[in-house]
């Protein structure tokens, strides 16, 4: 995702075009005050050192790479593909619940231990 400028933290809320999938993204979401991620694919840019404030410099595009959930609420995990910073981001309410649902299946799908091993 781009940002048509860095903003401050003060400064409204604009729109921007995600560096994914070339969606017009609306800065302002429901159920977050700091819009950093395209709510149809999901992905973002390392702009920020903390939520909202743009001071990175890194710039890379943050891959969706997990769901966390945190006090009964679904949390973005995102990592940089250039400096591998990993990032919790707020799901957004306008988020499309089918790109959310498939990356939080993806743990089902590909388990990280065998499921034929038998427990102990």
């Amino acid at each position: 995702m781009t940002t048509n400028a860095r903003r401050r933290p003060d400064a409204e809320a604009e729109s921007f075009r995600c560096a994914r999938c070339g969606d017009t993204v609306s800065a302002d979401a429901y159920g977050t005050q700091h819009r950093n991620h395209c709510p149809r694919c999901l992905w973002s840019l390392h702009v920020d050192d903390r939520p909202g404030d743009r001071a990175s410099g890194c710039g890379g595009r943050m891959e969706p790479i997990a769901i966390w959930v945190r006090d009964d609420e679904w949390v973005l995990v995102h990592r940089c593909q250039r400096c591998e910073a990993l990032r919790p981001n707020r799901i957004a309410g306008d988020d499309s619940p089918v790109a959310l649902l498939t990356l939080a299946a993806r743990a089902l799908a590909n388990p990280p231990f065998p499921l034929d091993r038998p427990m102990a």
